[in-house]
């Protein structure tokens, strides 16, 4: 066999690996949401793939750098989502609804996604040191203090109102998923009818 039949084109290895690698994510979400991050093992993971477990090396040192990158992964696009539909508030109303909106139907759409945050809160804290499945309460306090500065929210303590909000979300993301079918729209009326009329009675920070 000649040197180019062996060898696989530069394309298709990077094909290869990059199949390999979605392979062993795709995996480790499935096992930390079924077992859990303490009762999973590397070999768990792998026997989930047709892959051989020194080819899970060549990826990731240990099942902690697969739970990083998964929730890496998932923070990044819940954030981006979240935060895009808050920016384009221009109203009270259209900031928390939309908000909400993006949240509750990030995690219905993949409630594997959410099972494998809920399960593992405990490590994905002590890992990062935030609530990741929030999708961010430091974004939440920047972004309510944009609003603050924009007129479309009026002053509150936004230190209070993003933890608030964030653990509102998370508890009303949990009620959702249990109940058949996921009915997004009534979470986000009630989040919002909730937070809107909230804000409207707080009174300003002292200064």
């Amino acid at each position: 066999m000649s040197t180019s039949q062996s060898i696989a084109p530069p394309g298709r290895r990077a094909a290869t690996k990059e199949a390999n690698r979605a392979a062993i994510l795709r995996a480790g979400r499935e096992v930390f949401a079924d077992l859990g991050y303490g009762a999973a093992t590397v070999r768990d993971i792998v026997r989930r793939t047709d892959l051989a477990t020194g080819t899970f090396y060549n990826y990731f040192p240990d099942k902690e750098a697969v739970l990083r990158t998964l929730v890496d992964d998932i923070a990044a696009e819940a954030r981006r989502r979240v935060r895009a539909a808050r920016r384009a508030a221009t109203t009270t109303e259209g900031f928390v609804r939309d908000g909400y909106r993006a949240y509750f139907g990030f995690i219905a759409d993949d409630p594997q996604t959410f099972a494998l945050l809920r399960r593992n809160a405990g490590t994905i804290r002590t890992l990062f040191g935030e609530p990741v499945i929030g999708a961010g309460i430091s974004d939440l306090r920047a972004d309510l203090e944009a609003g603050i500065a924009a007129g479309a929210l009026p002053p509150h303590d936004v230190e209070l109102m993003a933890a608030a909000m964030v653990g509102a979300g998370v508890e009303v993301g949990v009620a959702m998923l249990e109940r058949e079918p996921h009915d997004v729209e009534r979470c986000v009326g009630f989040a919002t009818a909730l937070f809107c009329g909230g804000l409207e009675r707080l009174p300003a920070p002292q200064l």
